[in-house]
């Protein structure tokens, strides 16, 4: 009984320390006061500010000074907000809101903190990089609680989405408490020895925590020994923290001994790090970062036989002071407690039972060096280069396990080359392109691939390159020639394109009369333009640098605002803006860093100084690139000088496919990423020419009927590496994917239970498992995605966005995968355990095999899938319907106010002044006694007791009148801004009564900005929506039927006959200014008259001219002339002012397709994507468009 006694106290004890640690020790149980609201507003920094009222200090929550809120000067996901709380501070939660009264509001961030304001790291919700939910509208209020919590003194907001009909809008707040922190730090050449009271009864338990920051990846954080080789030592080997246990007589392990216990990986990573051990007897729990391992330690010696002794930050040689015996810490300990006792203010306070050896430290300082992750193949950094010198010189670290992928990508100047550093194969390569040059190629290290760090070393200087990897060196003469270093080197997994133009490569202006040209240059570009749209479209971000050195000169316009010089984009629109991601920006690089040599202007150029000053223009609205004309007169300044030159086009992003229209075929190739791998996407095909059967094998599919039911193919020849990735759906909690099998060797892959994938294989040494498992069941009848891969080296699955799980393959053994029978999908070959459902787009190895061509000849299975749209209908936005094809889906965007592949292009117009635009519901017939019944009937159908109405504008003008619709019946329904800026909605629904009038004070709506309107009437209820989120409901009186609806208005209207004295004002005045996404019911108006298809019901009177968004930005402080479009001769043909007429030759847009995925590399046609493996000599020499481009895996073919 006494031992079943004790064994029961051991195990309460055990859980008793699970629910409490030191570590927390001091912090209060109430921890969520707000932080952020007392905070001064210097301690609120961003990325960028779109005006002073629009800085970071107005981003406190429920505040209305300023503007309202932070918002940025540009709209993009490289924008972040900063909070400095003073001290490390414990954060429990946060909150959002959008921008005061605004359309602004971000709908998903990213959350990252700091201690130091430098190196950072990404707070993981509930184990996901995925953000954070947002908000829905701009003033309500979005909580969430963190669990758990965090220790930090930065925090950084990072906006991954927002309001598309707005920008990025924030105010915030941060809630937690004071954070109790002691800390001790570790040099590499020290330690503590804390020697315990050696009290007869020693305790039966011991519990030691702490937390821990590492700046070296190897080092003892604590030991203790007895007199009898027991021992217990916990040491970071590698970046992972290992756990030793000795309970019988042996020596000391060395790192190369059997472990206890690993945890972790990548601990070195200069963040904190939380450690819990709790011992009793031989049993023991250890958690590292809230990941617990419970086991029970071998052999028959007590553990109580331990020395009083414990060191920490290294083990010390008996009699040495300063010797240490195995590696030592280097590093920073926080909270330091064991059994209770706060071993850190015991040394702080220089007790006795404390020694410190060596330099010991009571304040954590911060890394020198800090490290930056690349959390996807999307991530990428850009630093600037030595520009203007005559060598390349280059030095970094980095740790990856991926085997291949970009490292690093520079342009030379001068269109003198460019070179790419990647991996293939866990060895680094270098490639040098020079024109007229075969590319020069270098190799040096191996295994880099093993998640360590390495150093790299590049250097290229006049007649030699040379790399150098940690030890290896390796140089490649060069012909002599000059090496002029480019402006900026790119890190990371990013595809990049660069279009060359064929124009001068420097410009020279001199002075010249007042008003005439000083210059006007064109700039042709080898790709034609059906490839500059595509490379255009389809990347995520695209740039073109002009640089600018200016002598007594200035870049402004003239003195009645005229612009004194403009360029030409690619749809031969003359832009009048220079520099800034919008066209609002108005700021050269010196304004958008804020280093301008002169404060008052945001270019040095502008500044007009008697001295030469330069400018750098990033120009990055893509939509208007590349540029093909620059045109620069002169102020009547004859002294005045400049010089000026324009830079390749240069795009990033997720191209996917780019887009080529030419005579020789395409080769395809796959380059995978370095940094993070991707899932695959599903996105848009629109209809470009391509080679066949690529976008055919993402909808490749087969149904599965019976559960004896399969497919057979050749057996799988994955010897030494399989990849194995497709897409299911189903109804059953059960079934085989695909299944081969050997003599003793099978690979397996099946749906095991409605919550788990399994991937299962024997090469050997025995069935290996790895399962993934989903809070949500897999058989929803929803398609999810499944990626198995098996080499040398371990196993993994991943299942659409879970985590991957992953299995290290044995030290020793088989490594070779033998099959010989057939493969079977969707079954066994024993016909048990079939799978029901739909299987698509299997790849094996990367070779996609046909389902429909073999299900077609097979029993049982059927070829194709139904029931896309219930996947992938959400991607048609703004009332698109999804329609179902036999591949794939198409949005019909018919009875969408939108057109694009999603239905979420904005038709929008300019309205000039007196402008008008005339929507015909039906034609007018003269009502008397003979009318027979069905012209009677004609004007009864369009009769309303119920319609939505939607519209988004800009203006400056008041009165004006938004939308007008009339009746045959002298009933009518007009929307209009008041003088005073104000909304108001008049319904006339009985030509016998006065009409219904309501006015929405939500704001000034006439301020320049975007503004979004909706209208919804249900009979007498009408229910008024403006930005999603100011709502008002009303109650008319005058009816609840709309009868005989015979035309809608926008602008001017000739005749309101029977209208209200208000409605004939604004009636009279018309609508200046940017009209877009207009829709009544069915009816949408810009998009009849833009998007004609057919017959048209519109008539068109003046100036109405077609824009590409109202909401593309304005200049700021000119509301009216961010509304004028900037025309070139032709574009949005309009009638004369005198006589209405249908708007002809209006854009047309295609309808989607979803598609599959592949990667392009393209010569002799001016492309070329540096993502083939073997970086063929003729890249350098036949590509106009060079780049590189690596992806994990197929992504999406257009």
């Amino acid at each position: 009984m006494a031992s079943v006694a004790w064994a029961v106290l051991k195990v309460l004890l055990l859980l008793l320390t699970q629910t409490w640690s030191p570590v927390g020790a001091g912090n209060p149980p109430d921890c969520d006061a707000p932080l952020a609201s007392a905070l001064p507003r210097s301690s609120f920094s961003s990325s960028s500010e779109l005006s002073s009222s629009h800085g970071p200090g107005f981003s406190r929550l429920n505040r209305r000074d300023g503007a309202g809120g932070w918002t940025p000067l540009v709209s993009n996901k490289y924008q972040w907000l900063q909070i400095d709380l003073g001290e490390r501070m414990e954060v429990t939660a946060v909150a959002t809101q959008g921008g005061y009264g605004s359309s602004d509001w971000v709908t998903s961030y990213l959350l990252m903190f700091s201690d130091g304001g430098r190196n950072w790291k990404q707070y993981r919700r509930e184990e996901s990089i995925w953000g954070f939910p947002g908000n829905t509208n701009a003033d309500s209020v979005v909580h969430y609680r963190l669990q758990p919590p965090f220790e930090a003194r930065f925090l950084r907001f990072l906006p991954l989405a927002w309001n598309p009909r707005g920008r990025i809008g924030m105010r915030i707040e941060v809630y937690g408490c004071a954070y109790k922190s002691e800390v001790v730090y570790f040099d590499g050449q020290s330690a503590l020895l804390y020697t315990l009271d050696k009290k007869p009864l020693k305790p039966i338990r011991d519990v030691i925590s702490l937390k821990f920051k590492a700046m070296q990846s190897n080092g003892i954080l604590l030991h203790r020994e007895g007199q009898h080789g027991n021992h217990i030592t916990l040491e970071l080997i590698k970046g992972k923290l290992v756990f030793f246990l000795n309970s019988g007589n042996a020596k000391l392990p060395s790192t190369i001994a059997p472990v206890t216990l690993t945890l972790g990986s990548l601990l070195d990573d200069q963040h904190w790090h939380s450690v819990l051990i709790e011992l009793l007897d031989t049993q023991v729990n250890f958690t590292v970062d809230k990941h617990t391992h419970h086991f029970q330690a071998k052999g028959d010696s007590s553990y109580l036989d331990l020395n009083f002794e414990i060191s920490f930050g290294g083990i010390p040689t008996p009699g040495r002071s300063r010797a240490f015996t195995r590696k030592s810490f280097h590093g920073c300990l926080e909270n330091l407690y064991y059994n209770g006792v706060d071993v850190t203010e015991l040394a702080k306070k220089h007790k006795p039972q404390i020694l410190m050896m060596g330099n010991v430290s009571f304040s954590c300082p911060q890394p020198q060096t800090v490290p930056v992750t690349f959390l996807s193949s999307r991530s990428y950094l850009a630093l600037p280069g030595n520009s203007g010198e005559d060598k390349v010189s280059v030095t970094f670290q980095f740790r990856t396990w991926n085997r291949a992928g970009h490292l690093l990508f520079g342009e030379l100047r001068r269109g003198s080359g460019s070179f790419v550093l990647f991996l293939k194969d866990g060895k680094l390569k270098l490639s040098l392109f020079q024109p007229g040059q075969s590319p020069r190629n270098v190799t040096a290290g191996a295994g880099l691939n093993d998640g360590q760090w390495h150093s790299v070393s590049f250097s290229a200087k006049w007649s030699h390159m040379n790399v150098v990897v940690d030890d290896d060196t390796a140089v490649q003469p060069l012909v002599a020639v000059l090496i002029d270093s480019g402006d900026t080197y790119y890190f990371g997994d990013d595809a990049w394109t660069v279009v060359r133009h064929g124009g001068p490569d420097a410009v020279t202006l001199r002075g010249a009369p007042s008003g005439h040209p000083r210059s006007a240059v064109s700039f042709a570009y080898a790709a034609d333009a059906g490839q500059l749209r595509a490379s255009v479209n389809l990347a995520e971000r695209c740039e073109q640098r002009l640089a600018l050195r200016c002598g007594t000169a200035r870049r402004p316009d003239s003195r009645d605002g005229t612009p004194l010089s403009w360029w030409v984009g690619r749809t031969n629109e003359t832009h009048t803006y220079w520099g800034g991601s919008l066209p609002d920006a108005q700021k050269c690089t010196c304004g958008l860093e804020g280093n301008c040599i002169d404060s008052q202007y945001y270019c040095n150029c502008d500044a007009g100084r008697n001295e030469w000053t330069s400018d750098t223009i990033v120009l990055s609205q893509k939509e208007h690139l590349p540029v093909t004309q620059i045109v620069m007169t002169d102020a009547g300044r004859p002294r005045s000088e400049a010089a000026y030159t324009l830079g390749p086009l240069l795009c990033h992003g997720d191209t996917r496919l780019l887009k080529v229209w030419r005579r020789e075929s395409v080769i395809f190739e796959i380059f995978p990423p370095l940094f993070g791998r991707r899932r695959w996407e599903d996105g848009l095909s629109l209809g470009v020419q391509h080679k066949p059967g690529q976008d055919e094998s993402f909808w490749n599919s087969a149904s599965f009927n019976t559960e004896t039911s399969y497919l057979h193919f050749p057996a799988f020849h994955g010897e030494l590496t399989a990849d194995v990735c497709f897409f299911f759906k189903t109804t059953v909690s059960s079934g085989v994917f695909m299944e081969n099998l050997g003599i003793t060797d099978f690979i397996r892959i099946e749906l095991r239970a409605p919550t788990e994938v399994t991937f299962s294989f024997d090469v050997g040494n025995g069935p290996c498992e790895v399962t993934v498992q989903s809070p949500t069941p897999f058989n929803d009848n929803q398609w999810h995605h499944v990626r198995a891969e098996r080499n040398v080296k371990g196993a993994s699955l991943q299942v659409d966005q879970l985590p991957q799980k992953m299995q290290p393959a044995p030290a020793d053994g088989h490594v070779r995968l033998q099959l010989n029978s057939q493969l079977f999908i969707g079954g066994t070959a024993t016909r048990q355990r079939g799978f029901l459902g739909c299987i698509r787009s299997l790849q094996l190895n990367g070779v996609a095999l046909d389902l429909e061509e073999r299900a077609t000849v097979t029993p049982g299975v059927e070829p194709g899938c139904a029931g896309h749209c219930s996947t992938y209908g959400h991607l048609c936005r703004n009332g698109g319907r999804c329609r179902e094809k036999r591949r794939g889906v198409t949005c019909d965007c018919a009875f969408s106010a939108y057109d694009g592949p999603f239905c979420s292009n904005e038709i929008s117009a300019y309205f000039a002044t007196g402008s008008s635009m005339t929507y015909h519901f039906q034609e007018h017939y003269t009502l008397s006694e003979n009318s027979s019944s069905l012209v009677s009937s004609l004007h009864r159908d369009v009769t309303l007791t119920r319609e939505m109405i939607t519209l988004s504008f800009r203006t400056t003008r008041t009165p004006s009148l938004l939308l007008y619709v009339s009746s045959f019946y002298e009933e009518y329904l007009s929307v209009i801004l008041a003088n005073n800026g104000s909304l108001q909605i008049r319904y006339k629904l009985d030509r016998h009564q006065n009409p219904d009038a309501f006015t929405f004070d939500f704001k000034n709506m006439a301020d320049g900005q975007l503004h979004q309107v909706k209208i919804n009437r249900e009979e007498a209820v009408v229910m008024v929506e403006v930005h999603q989120s100011a709502k008002k409901q009303v109650i008319l009186s005058s009816g609840t039927e709309f009868n005989a609806v015979k035309s809608l208005i926008l602008g001017k209207v000739l005749e309101a006959a029977g209208a209200d004295p208000d409605t004939r004002r604004a009636a009279t005045s018309g609508f200046t200014g940017c009209l877009s996404a207009v829709r009544f019911g069915r009816a949408a108006p810009l998009k009849a008259a833009l998007r004609p298809s057919g017959t048209s019901r519109v008539t068109v009177r003046g100036h109405v001219a077609p824009m590409a968004r109202c909401a593309a930005g304005a200049a700021s402080g000119s509301p009216a002339r961010e509304l004028a479009p900037r025309l070139a001769g032709g574009a949005g043909r309009s009638g004369p002012a005198d006589e209405g007429e249908p708007l002809v030759n209006a854009d047309r847009r295609d309808s989607a397709v979803i598609g599959d995925t592949g990667f392009l590399r393209i010569g002799r046609a001016g492309f070329e994507l540096l993502a083939s493996s073997d970086l063929p000599a003729s890249a350098s020499q036949s590509a106009e468009i060079t780049g590189v481009s690596h992806h994990a895996r197929p992504s999406l073919i257009f």
